[in-house]
């Protein structure tokens, strides 16, 4: 098969792809996730029904592959922005800040129940090992510069950062969960 020919080929299978979990992502949001159908979804995302069930096997596993799409679109936003060139205790608070953003906007876009269904069987617990580690480098980083308690190991400090600014999602403004991680960072100075 020809380059282009093969090239074209992916591209069309991820659009596709791509068409479906968007279609089964707002049907779950507009419906609820155990209200939604295959026929729905293959409806909804303009494939046939024959189509939908060669990318994927029902609606669980569109919902699954959609949110690792996104934990990871996540994680790397958090990467780079920690990998930039700067003051250690800015871009620890700058990754502080974008995470606690993403646990705030998190809880409004799915039901307990949607989140119930995604997180279960440690789905994310990969994801959430590479962000406190990336919280202990850069935390650490702050540390050795003098920004950050030296007291604490860098993991317990991590692990605090995660389970603090996860309260994020239960805040009703931006600005709220800009005095959270104010606080976080305060907790961190000691």
């Amino acid at each position: 098969m020809p380059k282009l020919w093969s090239e074209t080929v992916d591209a069309h299978r991820r659009t596709v792809r791509e068409a479906i979990m968007e279609a089964t992502w707002a049907l779950v949001a507009e419906r609820g996730p155990l209200s939604v159908t295959m026929t729905q979804v293959a409806e909804s995302a303009g494939v046939g029904r024959a189509t939908l069930y060669k990318y994927f096997p029902d609606v669980e596993a569109i919902l699954v592959a959609y949110h690792d799409q996104h934990v990871s679109s996540h994680l790397e936003q958090l990467l780079q922005l920690g990998d930039q060139a700067g003051d250690p205790a800015q871009r620890l608070q700058a990754v502080l800040t974008r995470y606690a953003l993403i646990c705030h906007r998190r809880k409004r876009h799915g039901s307990d129940e949607l989140a119930a269904l995604l997180h279960r069987d440690g789905r994310v617990d990969h994801a959430q090992q590479r962000l406190i580690a990336h919280f202990q480098e850069l935390i650490a980083a702050a540390a050795s510069n003098g920004d950050v308690r030296r007291d604490l190991a860098p993991d317990e400090l991590a692990s605090y950062c995660v389970h603090a600014l996860s309260a994020a999602g239960d805040l009703a403004s931006e600005a709220a969960v800009s005095r959270l991680v104010a606080v976080t960072m305060a907790g961190l100075s000691g």
